[in-house]
């Protein structure tokens, strides 16, 4: 049964569970415009694009309205559309609009533009020019798109916990910017990109890095090999109408052939190289009786993050690599020979969910003889972008697998990107009981989900582990201040900084919570059609790992984060 009743426009709407009047709203088949209004975070009210007008004439915003029984809502008036309109022309007043060339791909200011018939504007421009900031690795900054809307400052605070962007000044020099206008080079951003996923406008981008790519690949003297991440086949087709969560690995590599790429493999045969190596890693420490928790290593800003925040815990993170990083080593190995046999260059490129993968391949621990083992890292959203340049229209492509014998991987390594999934596949190694029924049995154990924080135990060989899945650096903020307290205790903590896991990574498409969960429920789909779902049962992984021997794996396939 419905809490309430409103009348919106003249229309009877039943609400329940709502938590404002923007929500009902929309429920009744109304897109009411917004820029600062983001479901998983504060209300802040400042944009007033959502504003409503009463039966009693009275106007207010209906994000920071809570819905009542009764209520008379009217959002469609001439002075609300005159309201909108207005702010539009102010915001487009102070917005540098070099739309044709900009790097936002869906500016939502320019899409409201549109759809208000904005064709003139009617004031001044009176705002000083701002320097561009692209001092980072992930993301550049630009003030002078900026419309104040404070998406990024509250993601930054709220979802991260990291508070790297803030507000400076009063009035009509208002600004979004870090501490004392500091480079964001300067400052301890974990380069994790979701600033400019919430961004409405180009005021914080993803740094783009397509050029580099093209002249790769048609480079003559180049070899270029690409790595495929598993979060990125579930959500690059959403760019051409394919639905959230298909699985568009086979087209992705038929349009890579055709754009020039010389080889394609699949990341999840590293990945599977992670789940053994780590998984023997926490075994090991189960020996040793320590030390725990043992934090997960998959992802570089929850890295960047304890390196900056909390370096007590660095010697916490397993030793094992990333799997980016581990097949970018094992690349860079089999092809040595390979390049100076045919006098090519192998050129390295990931595709991956993540804008911290960026600098995570610009680290000195991933690099040998100061070259990078990954050459460049493209997100989700740059090879839809060059898909886009070449015309390719990716629903239509034939299906071709990955190349041989790099792109081979298991159920469980394709889990690994949705929130749980590293852990859920170091379990299914670790486990004694390798039957179907056990197997199945870890799928309820609460590792899978998406709440911040997730809690499960399991028995390993007679010994009870408890286990933690965290999404969101503020929940791994609060986790950590609980060991601290000694309230919590862990032996195996995974984290993720994005929410959902990679499927929610800032290089994927934008997408809100209910895309992020069709995305990881289509990896899991993958899990369950998979030939096998354990690491081990990878035939090319556990052949080459006993070719590599325990002591040059550890040299390849491992680093230290800790310093001396």
């Amino acid at each position: 049964m419905a809490k309430g009743f409103m009348i919106i426009d003249g229309q009877r709407v039943a609400f329940d569970g709502e938590k404002n009047v923007l929500s009902v709203i929309r429920k009744a088949g109304i897109d009411i415009p917004t820029f600062c209004y983001y479901s998983d975070l504060s209300v802040y009210g400042a944009c007033r694009m959502c504003v409503v007008e009463d039966d009693k004439g009275k106007i207010d915003t209906s994000c920071s309205m809570e819905p009542r029984d009764g209520m008379v809502i009217r959002t469609n008036s001439a002075r609300l559309l005159k309201h909108r309109r207005m702010i539009l022309e102010l915001l487009l007043a102070s917005h540098n609009c070099d739309c044709k060339t900009c790097m936002k791909t869906h500016c939502h200011l320019r899409e409201l533009a549109q759809q208000f018939n904005i064709i003139n504007i009617r004031f001044q421009d009176t705002r000083p020019h701002f320097e561009l900031d692209d001092s980072g690795y992930a993301v550049v900054r630009d003030p002078n798109k900026c419309i104040l809307c404070g998406d990024c400052v509250r993601v930054c605070e709220e979802m991260q916990g990291v508070g790297i962007i803030d507000w400076s000044r009063r009035g009509s020099k208002l600004q979004v910017m870090p501490a004392f206008d500091r480079k964001l080079a300067e400052t301890k951003c974990v380069s994790c990109g979701q600033c400019a996923a919430v961004c409405p406008t180009g005021a914080i981008t993803v740094r783009n890095e397509i050029g580099k790519a093209w002249r790769a690949i048609h480079d003559p003297s180049k070899r270029v090999v690409v790595q495929i991440a598993p979060a990125v086949r579930v959500a690059v087709g959403e760019a051409f109408g394919i639905p959230s969560g298909e699985n568009v690995l086979d087209k992705l590599i038929t349009a890579l052939k055709l754009m020039g790429v010389d080889e394609v493999y699949d990341t999840n045969f590293a990945a599977d190289f992670t789940t053994i190596t780590e998984g023997n890693e926490f075994l090991e420490r189960l020996k040793k009786g320590g030390p725990f928790p043992m934090f997960t290593s998959c992802c570089p800003a929850w890295v960047k993050y304890l390196e900056n925040h909390d370096p007590k815990y660095l010697k916490n993170i397993s030793t094992c690599k990333s799997p980016m990083e581990m097949f970018a080593a094992i690349l860079r190995e089999k092809y040595a020979e390979k390049d100076a046999a045919d006098g090519r260059k192998t050129f390295h490129i990931a595709i991956m969910p993540c804008t911290a993968k960026k600098m995570e391949a610009a680290r000195d621990e991933f690099k040998q003889n100061g070259q990078p083992d990954v050459d460049l890292v493209l997100t989700t959203r740059e090879i839809i972008d060059m898909i886009n340049e070449n015309g390719i229209r990716l629903p239509e492509l034939e299906l071709e697998s990955p190349d041989l014998p790099f792109g081979l991987g298991s159920g469980a390594a394709a889990i690994y990107g949705v929130t749980g999934g590293v852990a859920e596949a170091v379990v299914r190694h670790c486990l004694p009981d390798k039957s179907k029924n056990a197997l199945r049995a870890i799928e309820f154990m609460g590792l899978r989900g998406q709440e911040g924080i997730r809690e499960a135990t399991v028995d390993v060989g007679g010994t009870e582990l408890k286990l933690a899945v965290v999404n969101g650096l503020v929940n791994a903020r609060r986790l950590l201040k609980d060991i601290d307290e000694g309230k919590a205790f862990y032996h195996l903590i995974e984290v993720m900084t994005c929410q959902g896991g990679c499927v929610g990574g800032a290089g994927q498409p934008r997408a809100v919570r209910e895309t992020k969960k069709r995305r990881g429920d289509g990896l899991y789909d993958i899990d369950h059609s998979a030939m096998f779902k354990r690491a081990e049962k990878n035939p090319i992984v556990v052949q080459m790992l006993e070719e590599m021997g325990e002591h040059h794996a550890h040299e390849l396939l491992h680093v230290n984060y800790v310093k001396d």
